[in-house]
């Protein structure tokens, strides 16, 4: 009867509820598979690099290394802070993730602590971009050596900042950067090593020679040699340029230097562009950076030049605006009788970030394990519409770009990187990981015979140009 009818109503409705609910899903399924995605490599994509294998870098990286070696360096650099009453819960945290990270092979990924109620809108997106990257590995119970070695390198320093409370104003953490010391130590030794290079900076001919040349000293710094620099650049010929320039170009196993010059002939005649520095590390590689900016402003070649920079102290020299304002701020200050052109190149600087032909623009992009093809917004819509030309310093910048996977040494940087980047790129890398891509077969087979540890040690390098994704 009457409660018979019921039932089957109840079953009716309940039913037409849970098919609705599927309904939902599917369309929330469709909708964001057919939202229009970051453009990707046109090759096969290779699965990331694991820390599992003993004998790796990568093992004896998240094994060893990133406990025995830096955190035990960034305490003994801190001894006097952690071991303060003040610093005594930083400290009780800073030892849990040692801890963890000692048995590695045996503790699982966790996700980052509950943020507090009031926390900003730009916590809360972090927040959650760190849930996306580590919930294919949090969910698989995978651990310190068997989750991507990308995301676990660069998770041990966002979780050393949430040891420090970087955020909380109520700690004693907030805003505090462990790597200081040794960003510090790295700039007061460089004024040796610059002076020599900036006293060329202002000689560097206006032309495709002259870029090339500048891409030659943010790569090589202080290894390239100026011994065949001319006494009088004003009454040199292109020659004496090209011999330098061939010395500069004897360890690089893929040079595009010409293709990249083309570019910049272009952004100079059309009264220069907007450039930006994806930046990697403070010191004296931050000075050929601030050297390579000068001369694309002073060229013509860009009208701006921002700085990428990272959000927080990440990777123990990685740069953020705070280092390279400073950087800017002690070569002012330096004795003009011991470096003239250092000091005088500081004041140029100071006047670029004063007119804002320089501008510094820190994003949590480049603290987080993301392959660049996954570039988070509104940067990659600001890199698309704004940028004429990117360019890329740097081993752990370099390994997002391939997302840190085991391409084949040869497959064309234009098919893995220019294929997706949202601008025209430019990347200087000096090989220091057992990964790459766009090198020439012979002068790999070249370089494995001349050095067991061509991939890591720094002696070879690369310049690599591509365009960029077709429609970015």
């Amino acid at each position: 009867g009457k409660v018979g009818r019921f039932i089957k109503s109840m079953r009716l409705l309940f039913v037409l509820i849970i098919n609705s609910v599927y309904v939902t899903q599917a369309l929330t399924i469709m909708s964001a598979n057919t939202t229009p995605r970051n453009p990707l490599p046109k090759l096969p994509i290779p699965e990331p690099i694991l820390s599992s294998t003993p004998g790796t870098w990568a093992y004896d990286t998240m094994s060893r290394r990133v406990d025995s070696e830096i955190l035990q360096r960034t305490y003994e650099d801190n001894k006097d802070k952690f071991d303060s009453e003040a610093f005594s819960e930083v400290l009780v945290r800073f030892n849990s993730l040692r801890t963890q990270l000692q048995s590695a092979a045996d503790t699982k990924l966790t996700y980052l602590d509950d943020l507090p109620e009031d926390a900003s809108e730009e916590r809360r997106r972090e927040y959650l971009e760190w849930k996306t990257i580590l919930e294919p590995f949090v969910s698989k119970g995978n651990t310190w050596l068997s989750a991507p070695w990308l995301v676990t390198e660069f998770y041990v320093y966002r979780l050393l900042m949430q040891a420090l409370g970087y955020w909380d104003s109520s700690s004693i953490g907030y805003k505090y950067d462990p790597f200081a010391h040794q960003k510090m130590a790295g700039l007061l030794s460089s004024p040796g090593s610059a002076e020599p290079m900036l006293s060329k900076l202002k000689t560097l001919p206006k032309t495709k020679e002259g870029i090339e040349l500048a891409c030659a000293f943010a790569l090589w710094g202080n290894k390239m040699d100026l011994s065949l620099w001319p006494a009088n650049t004003a009454n040199s010929d292109i020659d004496v340029f090209s011999d330098i320039l061939a010395s500069a170009t004897e360890n690089l196993l893929h040079d595009d230097s010409s293709e990249l010059g083309d570019l910049c002939e272009k952004l100079r005649n059309s009264g220069g562009g907007n450039v930006d520095i994806i930046v990697d590390n403070a010191g004296f590689e931050l000075v050929t950076d601030l050297a390579l900016a000068q001369y694309l402003v002073e060229s013509g070649i860009a009208k701006v030049v921002t700085f990428q920079l990272k959000s927080h102290p990440t990777f123990v020299s990685d740069a953020l605006e705070k280092d390279l304002l400073e950087s800017v701020e002690h070569y002012a200050n330096l004795d003009a009788s011991k470096f003239p052109s250092a000091s005088a190149c500081a004041k140029t600087w100071q006047g670029f970030l004063k007119n804002g032909s320089w501008q510094c623009h820190e994003d949590n992009f480049w603290v987080q394990p993301f392959p660049m093809w996954e570039m988070t917004e509104p940067l990659r819509t600001d890199m698309k519409q704004r940028c004429h030309l990117a360019f890329v310093k740097g081993d752990a910048n370099y390994r997002r770009l391939l997302g840190d996977r085991m391409w084949d040494f040869t497959s064309p940087f234009s098919d893995v990187v220019g294929a997706y980047f949202p601008c025209p790129v430019c990347a200087l890398r000096t090989l220091k990981a057992e990964l790459g891509c766009g090198m020439n077969a012979e002068q790999v087979d070249k370089a494995k015979s001349l050095d067991d540890d061509w991939l890591v040690n720094g002696r070879f390098g690369v310049i690599h140009y591509g365009e960029g994704a077709p429609n970015k």
